[in-house]
C-alpha cells in the first residue's frame, strides 16, 4: 500500500480499505448505537462479523445502555478483521454540537490514542471520522486532526504508527494540504 509518511514514517495517510488494515487496532467511525450502520461502521461491522456485533452488543447491555456519546471511545475485539481490536468513537454530525464539533473530534482521536497506549498497543488505523454523511469538510477537519496528531505525536513514545486510511482520493488530498 503505497501512501504518504511523516514524523519518521510514524504517521502514514493511504488510500484504502480500514478493514484490510494489519494494525494492532482499528477505529470505527461508530453511530451512538454501537451496532453497526453505514458506511465505516457497516463495513467493519460486517467484516468483523458475529464476535465483534455481539461485543458491540453487550457494551450497550451493559456500559452504554443509552449509547455511546460523541467523542468518547470503547474497545471491542476486531473479531474476523486483521486487526485483534477495533476501537469505536462516535465524530460529531457537523453543524449539532453548538459549535463544539471541532473538540468533540480532537477527543475521537486523541481519546482513541490514548485508549490504544493504554492498551499497549503499537500500530493504529484510523478513518477520515465525520467526514462522510456526518458532513464534517475534509479541510476543516484535516486541520483539526492535523494539529491533534501533531500534539500526540510529540509527546508520546509508544504508539510507533498511526495510519489514516481514506476511501476517497479527495478526503486525502485535503489532508495532505494541510500536511505539506
Amino acid at each position: 500500500m503505497s501512501g504518504h509518511s511523516f514524523f519518521n514514517g510514524r504517521l502514514g495517510l493511504y488510500i484504502g480499505d480500514i478493514t484490510e488494515q494489519a494494525v494492532d487496532a482499528i477505529v470505527n467511525a461508530a453511530n451512538s448505537s454501537l451496532l453497526g450502520g453505514g458506511g465505516v461502521d457497516g463495513a467493519i461491522h460486517r467484516r468483523g462479523g458475529e464476535t465483534l456485533t455481539a461485543a458491540c452488543r453487550q457494551l450497550r447491555a451493559t456500559s452504554h445502555p443509552d449509547g455511546l456519546p460523541a467523542g468518547q471511545v470503547v474497545i471491542t475485539t476486531g473479531g474476523n478483521l486483521p486487526a485483534k481490536w477495533v476501537i469505536h468513537t462516535v465524530g460529531p454530525i457537523y453543524g449539532q454540537h453548538g459549535g463544539h464539533e471541532a473538540q468533540l473530534l480532537v477527543d475521537c482521536y486523541r481519546n482513541a490514542l490514548l485508549l490504544a497506549r493504554e492498551k499497549g498497543l503499537k500500530t493504529i488505523a484510523f478513518p477520515a471520522i465525520s467526514t462522510g454523511v456526518y458532513g464534517y469538510p475534509p479541510a476543516a477537519a484535516a486541520q483539526v486532526v492535523g494539529s491533534t496528531l501533531r500534539a500526540f505525536l510529540a509527546e508520546d513514545t509508544q504508539i510507533e504508527e498511526i495510519r489514516l486510511v481514506f476511501f476517497k482520493a479527495h478526503d486525502l488530498q485535503e489532508f495532505l494540504a494541510h500536511w505539506q
